[in-house]
């Protein structure tokens, strides 16, 4: 019963670390003149900064068409605790609300790291 105790602590210790140190992404909203940008903003929880290095996104509808996708190369750094806003292009015009996925890669205490990117676009 002790080991079970035991392993389940460490079990949770390890889930604690981990979403302590993932960014968290939260979509601000879009900019469509002249040319669509949705504003997502990344908070770096952890307390080492964090270089941001590529963000792969599809926005797709409440079906799962996708309606646009892409790869930016990021070349930026979060201080501990801070915020960065990413302008990510929206080649496509909806007057529905869709959903972003992605993966963001990050370099943290020089590991590479990948960290799943969701969110929700409300159209204007």
């Amino acid at each position: 019963m002790s080991r079970l105790a035991v392993a389940l602590s460490f079990a949770l210790s390890l889930a604690a670390c981990q979403s302590s140190t993932s960014p968290q992404v939260r979509v601000l909203g879009v900019h469509q003149a002249p040319a669509s940008h949705v504003f997502v903003q990344v908070t770096n929880p952890a307390q080492r900064p964090m270089h941001l290095q590529k963000l792969e996104y599809v926005f797709a509808s409440s079906k799962g068409t996708t309606v646009a996708e892409g790869e930016m190369p990021l070349e930026r750094e979060i201080p501990a605790g801070a915020v960065a806003v990413l302008e990510v292009p929206l080649d496509s015009t909806s007057s529905e609300t869709l959903q972003l996925r992605g993966k963001l890669t990050a370099e943290l205490d020089q590991i590479v790291r990948t960290f799943k990117v969701t969110g929700e676009v409300q159209p204007h």
